[in-house]
């Protein structure tokens, strides 16, 4: 975390015998390099075979990122307007029926990013096999990308697909956080899938299809939804408290500071090349932060709201001067001021690739923690907020853990919801997903 952004935490039907439109995608994936082969093979579920595995062709639509590569996408591409992030518990059987379904989201998620429908095949005597709400609206920079959920590893106590000798030491769970109110509705999760478009209907549209491709072995959790607002190329966009967020994030562009904090090394095994998310969705009081004065908004996250730049200061960009006193003696920058606890200054250089979005729910009733809030109906809307890094106990858990307990945001933010996910690495053209640990 870069101190600029408010803010790291506080900153389809089934019928008859099971669908053929799901067994096709199964039997495709089983089809890819053998891989299902070498995963319990005595106790794999046999997959119907229907025709050849899927392969996706490249579609005339010049928005479209390639699926397929060394990272997944989604992560350093440059941030779509809109995403889909879904939760999901796993309900497989056994290690091979994981691994049959990241076949098929894998060759699914390819056709998808290429402005395709999942399945090529119509049968008119069973349901269809794409929903169609997308036809004719180009993939507008789609980008699918999967993670991991501790529940994979060890469930309720039980390494119910033998994988819990593999669960990396640095996916550790993250630690209870002063002020956390995690509804279990909103938490948690097997696996998940983060849907990135610039089209809101196309990212809705992707998890919809990948939900139903995976309504043998997975059940949705969680859902939520965000937006970004589009500004002008280069310009850092507001969250909905007015503030600029973004600024100061870790460089996408540099290999060597993404190696430093996002990817995962030689040390990560199977996980060499992927990285770790946190989502986490954060309910912002905005009746009562709309309330408060110009100058208390800005010493609470310590940046000019109009220009974003640091107390003090002009320039956006310009580095956090934080032992900058005024005429008094007093810090430019509060002593608990948000960018002030989140600058890797204050944190021993960690940082963390952060990829926000907005989110509005409607309006629902809250019971606010402290005095003078008062308990009535609301606005349910605040940041859907997800970043990414090597170690989340050197990322995201070193960084919030003081930011929760001193941050004067915490007067307007409560974290609702969320998860850790494993992000594996991309996947090779005839390879899947996850294929490092599954098979």
């Amino acid at each position: 975390m870069s101190g600029g952004c408010p803010f790291i935490g506080s900153s389809g039907g089934v019928g008859g015998d099971g669908g053929a439109t799901r067994r096709r995608f199964l039997s495709g994936a089983a089809g890819i390099a053998g891989a299902v082969g070498a995963v319990g093979a005595a106790s794999a579920k046999p997959a119907p075979s229907t025709h050849a595995p899927l392969t996706p062709t490249a579609a005339p639509d010049s928005a479209t990122l390639p699926f397929h590569g060394s990272h997944q996408q989604g992560i350093t591409t440059p941030q779509q307007a809109h995403v889909y992030f879904s939760a999901f518990d796993l309900t497989a059987e056994n290690r091979a029926d994981v691994a049959r379904l990241m076949q098929a989201w894998t060759l699914a998620a390819a056709r998808l990013t290429a402005g395709q429908p999942v399945d090529a095949e119509e049968d008119p005597a069973q349901p269809p096999a794409d929903s169609g709400e997308v036809a004719g609206l180009p993939a507008a920079r789609l980008t699918l990308t999967f993670g991991f959920g501790p529940g994979l590893f060890s469930k309720d106590g039980r390494d119910r697909y033998g994988l819990a000798a593999r669960r990396p030491e640095a996916f550790a769970d993250l630690p209870r956080f002063v002020g956390d109110q995690l509804v279990p509705e909103r938490t948690g999760g097997d696996l998940c899938i983060q849907a990135c478009s610039d089209e809101p209907q196309v990212a809705f549209h992707a998890v919809r299809q990948l939900t139903r491709v995976a309504a043998p072995y997975a059940k949705t959790r969680w859902v939520q939804n965000g937006f970004l607002a589009g500004y002008a190329p280069g310009e850092t966009p507001r969250n909905l408290m007015g503030f600029k967020d973004g600024t100061l994030n870790v460089a996408t562009k540099d290999p060597r500071a993404l190696d430093q904090f996002v990817w995962v090394g030689a040390e990560g095994g199977w996980m060499k090349g992927g990285t770790y998310m946190v989502a986490r969705p954060i309910r912002i009081a905005l009746e009562h932060w709309d309330t408060m004065k110009l100058g208390f908004q800005e010493q609470t996250v310590g940046r000019h709201k109009r220009s974003g730049a640091p107390l003090g200061g002009t320039d956006e960009q310009a580095p956090l001067a934080l032992d900058a006193v005024d005429k008094d003696g007093n810090p430019l920058t509060p002593e608990n001021a948000h960018v002030r606890l989140a600058s890797p200054q204050n944190n021993d250089g960690a940082q963390i690739l952060r990829r926000a979005y907005s989110y509005d729910n409607g309006v629902s009733f809250v019971a606010e923690r402290w005095p003078p809030w008062r308990q009535g109906m609301e606005v349910d809307a605040g940041l859907m907020f997800v970043c990414y890094q090597r170690d989340p106990r050197t990322g995201f858990s070193k960084i919030f853990e003081r930011m929760s307990k001193f941050d004067m945001l915490n007067q307007f933010v409560t974290h609702v919801g969320g998860g850790l996910f494993a992000v594996p690495p991309g996947a090779d053209r005839g390879g899947w997903i996850g294929q490092g640990l599954l098979a």
